[in-house]
């Protein structure tokens, strides 16, 4: 599967990356959420999330499943003020809501092609 350098700018990997960091923060899931966004539970959330801004850093290549996982998670964390940082998001990542989504949008165009089996089901393993 693809490096993320191989589809994504650095600073949109630094923002996925910093997104998924935020769910060990002022996000919050319970189980529910976190099968959702294609984890098992809330605690393998945090620990997915943990891993997967580990692999954006270092540039491992990810599965389409975690692709699926990584989009998604950031998505909700960014907009979602009842589970994610919402509403807190600029003050607690320190990157302002303007420019944070144009980098989702971005990200969301170009991971299209690797997400297409992805669509409208749980990522598989």
């Amino acid at each position: 599967m693809p490096r993320p350098s191989e589809l994504l700018d650095a600073a949109e990997c630094r923002f996925l990356a910093r997104a998924l960091g935020e769910w060990g923060g002022p996000a919050r899931s319970g189980d529910a959420m976190a099968y959702a966004l294609g984890f098992a539970d809330a605690a393998d959330l945090l620990a997915g999330c943990g891993r997967l801004a580990a692999e954006l850093r270092g540039d491992l290549p990810l599965s389409a499943a975690d692709w699926a996982r990584v989009l998604l998670a950031a998505e909700v964390v960014f907009a979602s003020d009842l589970v994610g940082s919402g509403t807190e998001w600029s003050t607690t990542t320190g990157w302002d809501d303007a420019e944070s989504l144009r980098r989702l949008r971005s990200v969301q165009r170009k991971l299209g092609p690797v997400l297409r089996g992805q669509y409208g089901g749980r990522p598989g393993g």
